[in-house]
């Protein structure tokens, strides 16, 4: 047995671990068609903040072993590869070949698998879509011992189930993704001040269409008013960033866990204070390599350690957009007045589209997300009167985030589950899964 935990660091459970290694031999691994074994779950690099990836006292198969590529169409940018690549390593090796992957999340180290799993947006969705807009097929390997490819137009449903499916539907061996083809590692941005809720929804509207990416820092400590900084972007010109240096070499590390969590009341207010001033003074246009564009936490290693040794929270939700601006005011409010909150509280919309999968978070609207140190019963009182406003306004909130989400929230927030539950692998669980679904 071995303790595991996952980025939110609320807990380290033990579990027996089974390591994928090998795409061939992987799903008789996995197989066990009499289920004689317990239950288990995907993990690869335990990225997810709460317990979507966790079993504790079960099996877990950790498949970020299974990292290899195993083919490239560079007519048609399509990738092969197994499900423990991480995206960091498909950016690494193919964007100065002129490809991309279409969405880029807050992190890139993540596996393909965890990321069409949950089906993962970034700051383009208005224009991209999520993760799973852009995978051709999938493999999956069931536990009754059977290997499964499924995609768009090939048992569409069962792709469905599993783009957003949260590992519960077979364990993800392979897939086809297509790359987008992309001149270089620049982006064209520029940086906007604004000082209130409606000035970014103002800048937002007006942004989409001329902009592939679009995302906002939002001060979540000032009262409520909802000041920050609106990033805009686009890729860039082959020549640009000519004689710049590349990301890259040494990068800050947290090196401990501290015995108190380092983000209070007055850290924050501090921290808020100082970062909306350096914002303000460097706004207008510049040039951005993607990876601190898309993330900037990346060049940060174990910061997860600085909430200390009980661990942090992120509560993201979204809201449609008739309800967002009224939503999003009373949840700043209700952080404000809680003394709690984020160093690096994001706020964007999605675009009119909804995903791929039966169970994909992204949809029309606009979602905030914030992490909040685990101060115990008083943080949960905080959720639960931030769930009270997201279930007013018919919103959701992001599995591959969450750990304590109320099950009503998700049956009321997701209203394909009845249909996707049809798709599990009964051979699969996880505490979220027991958590919200029973079982």
């Amino acid at each position: 047995m071995m303790h595991v935990t996952s980025w939110g660091r609320l807990g380290n459970p033990e579990h027996e671990v089974r390591f994928l290694t090998d795409r061939t031999s992987a799903p008789r691994q996995v197989c066990d068609p009499g289920g004689r074994q317990a239950p288990g779950v995907c993990y690869g690099m335990g990225r997810s903040y709460g317990d979507v990836c966790l079993n504790p006292g079960g099996l877990l198969w950790n498949t970020s072993g299974l990292n290899r590529f195993i083919n490239f169409d560079a007519a048609t940018g399509v990738l092969t590869c197994e499900s423990g690549v991480l995206l960091r390593d498909i950016q690494r090796l193919f964007v100065p070949r002129g490809f991309i992957v279409p969405v880029n999340p807050g992190t890139q180290i993540i596996t393909v698998g965890g990321a069409i799993g949950n089906d993962v947006h970034g700051k383009n969705h208005h224009r991209y879509g999520s993760f799973g807009d852009h995978v051709l097929r999938i493999r999956l390997a069931r536990t009754d011992g059977g290997v499964v490819d499924c995609g768009p137009d090939l048992l569409p449903e069962l792709f469905a189930a599993t783009v957003g499916g949260i590992g519960l539907t077979g364990v993800i061996i392979e897939a086809d993704i297509r790359l987008r083809r992309v001149a270089g590692p620049w982006l064209d941005t520029e940086l906007i001040a604004f000082g209130n809720l409606d000035e970014f929804f103002r800048l937002s509207d007006d942004s989409e269409a001329g902009f592939e990416h679009t995302v906002s820092w939002i001060d979540c400590v000032c009262g409520g008013g909802g000041r920050g900084i609106f990033m805009r972007g686009n890729p860039a010109a082959a020549s640009a960033g000519a004689g710049r240096a590349l990301p890259g070499g040494r990068k800050l590390t947290v090196p401990f866990v501290p015995p108190i969590s380092l983000v209070n009341g007055l850290s924050l207010r501090l921290f808020n204070m100082l970062y909306y001033g350096m914002k303000k003074r460097a706004t207008g246009p510049g040039l951005s390599h993607y990876e601190p564009f898309f993330c900037p936490l990346d060049n940060v290693l174990e910061w997860n350690r600085i909430y200390g040794p009980r661990g942090f929270f992120q509560y993201q939700s979204v809201i449609a957009r008739e309800h967002g601006r009224e939503a999003t005011q009373a949840m700043l409010g209700e952080i404000a007045r809680s003394g709690n909150g984020s160093f690096l509280a994001v706020l964007k919309t999605f675009g009119d589209r909804q995903g791929a999968g039966m169970m994909s978070f992204p949809r029309p609207g606009v979602t905030l997300a914030l992490d909040f140190p685990n101060k115990g019963a008083s943080t949960l009182r905080l959720f639960e009167r931030l769930d009270a406003i997201v279930r007013e306004a018919n919103g959701r909130l992001y599995m591959a985030k969450d750990a304590r989400m109320p099950r009503d929230l998700l049956e009321s927030g997701y209203p394909r589950l009845a249909e996707f539950l049809k798709h599990r692998d009964p051979g699969i669980s996880s505490a979220m899964s027991r958590r919200l679904m029973g079982v």
